[in-house]
């Protein structure tokens, strides 16, 4: 098998739509969340989110292109054209037999659902007349975006999208992953994007009481494992990493931020929406993951928890945990109290919260959480409030999505 490396990163986040500034950001702990601008929340229970701020699509794509793609895709193209670049690559200097062996595997949970709404909401205003855009399938089907990246760069790889509800992104990576060991590719762009925050997903997860409905401090509501929360923030945006073939990156010089050295996949087979109490599917991922990457449980410095802030959901992944790591003190945090539910993209943008706490030997904290449920098993060190520097040698991250799929990825820290 061989050996694969992260030698790019980019996101566009409610924390930011550059690497720096998203990382500072995690690292001093500051929330996403505040009061919903795309649309008129009003009559609705929940009010606010995890907004991109200051996104300018014209940055990334002429303004002719812009109108052929959904927020989700437009995301797409600006995160992976971060990471291309922050990777070093000009793929238009690359021979096109080199990039045969190139290819692009992104995620989303809900693909273009904001141009299905509007096209609808146009529909009915019109009386029935049927005066569809000639976009509307390319822009709403879940596969564009992954389309739209390798067309982009001329990459003739391995393309397709991975749909798992949450844990959409982080089975992008770890299936990027497995074809870059296998031999069967020697680069891959792997992440996901979400645009979420629209009449329809908004009110379908609040009627599954889902949501927080903390209102009157948006910026407090996400708080992981604290006994007083009441649900998710829902998050936007995309996050993309740049996965090679190490000997591919030597050869070409690159800067590289870890090893992704492990990746489990597994479904808790379950409840559409629930976990169960004992995190068993949870915890089958974790060891799937620990496995393949030839390591114990006690060797892992630090987990990304999934943690969405949901009483079920945190309670029954720590238990997945406490079987996992018994005794073993591993950190533990859950940055979705800074970035909100970020859905299909989540596994991506905390695969680069993981990174760079690999990178940085910096372990982020939890915020907003000040009582910890006394329900959760003994012994479990969540790190609260501020981040902590501490070695992280090797990164574990966790996603868990509707359906009962669950994925888990392995980052190490580069040696030679």
């Amino acid at each position: 098998m061989k050996r694969v490396v992260v030698t790019g990163l980019g996101v566009i986040s409610p924390l930011g739509n550059s690497v720096d500034e998203f990382w500072q950001n995690i690292v001093d702990g500051k929330s996403g969340a505040a009061t919903i601008t795309k649309i008129d929340v009003s009559k609705f229970k929940t009010q606010f989110g995890c907004e991109v701020k200051d996104f300018r699509a014209e940055d990334y794509i002429e303004k002719k292109e812009i109108k052929k793609y959904d927020l989700h895709t437009q995301y797409a193209i600006a995160a992976s054209d971060t990471a291309i670049k922050d990777a070093g690559l000009d793929f238009a200097n690359i021979d096109l037999e080199d990039r045969h062996d190139m290819g692009v595997i992104w995620a989303t949970g809900n693909g273009g659902m904001g141009t299905f709404e509007d096209q609808l909401l146009e529909f009915h205003a019109s009386g029935g007349v049927p005066r569809f855009n000639p976009y509307f399938i390319p822009k709403m089907i879940v596969d564009i975006a992954a389309g739209v990246i390798s067309i982009r760069h001329k990459l003739h790889g391995p393309n397709y999208c991975t749909v798992s509800a949450c844990a959409s992104s982080n089975t992008a990576l770890i299936s990027a992953f497995d074809t870059i060991r296998m031999g069967k590719a020697k680069l891959m762009i792997a992440g996901g994007s979400e645009a979420a925050i629209i009449y329809s997903s908004l009110g379908g997860f609040s009627a599954a009481q889902a949501l927080s409905k903390r209102n009157d401090d948006p910026a407090t509501a996400s708080r992981p494992f604290d006994k007083d929360r009441d649900g998710f923030v829902m998050g936007e945006g995309a996050a993309a990493l740049i996965l090679e073939d190490l000997e591919h990156a030597q050869a070409r010089g690159a800067k590289i931020y870890a090893e992704i050295v492990g990746g489990g996949m597994a479904a808790d087979a379950y409840h559409l929406t629930g976990t169960p109490p004992d995190g068993m599917g949870a915890a089958l991922g974790m060891k799937k993951a620990l496995k393949e990457a030839g390591i114990t449980a006690d060797q892992i410095d630090y987990v990304n928890a999934h943690a969405t802030s949901t009483g079920l959901g945190d309670m029954s992944e720590l238990h997945g945990m406490k079987t996992v790591f018994g005794d073993h003190p591993v950190a533990i945090s859950a940055t979705k109290s800074m970035t909100g539910h970020l859905l299909g993209a989540a596994g991506a943008i905390e695969s680069i919260v993981s990174v760079l706490a690999v990178k940085n030997d910096i372990i982020p904290g939890t915020i907003n959480t000040e009582n910890l449920d006394e329900a959760i098993p003994e012994g479990m060190n969540i790190i609260l409030g501020k981040s902590v520097k501490q070695t992280v040698n090797y990164a574990l991250n966790n996603t868990f999505g509707f359906g009962g799929h669950t994925a888990t990825s392995i980052f190490k820290k580069y040696t030679e």
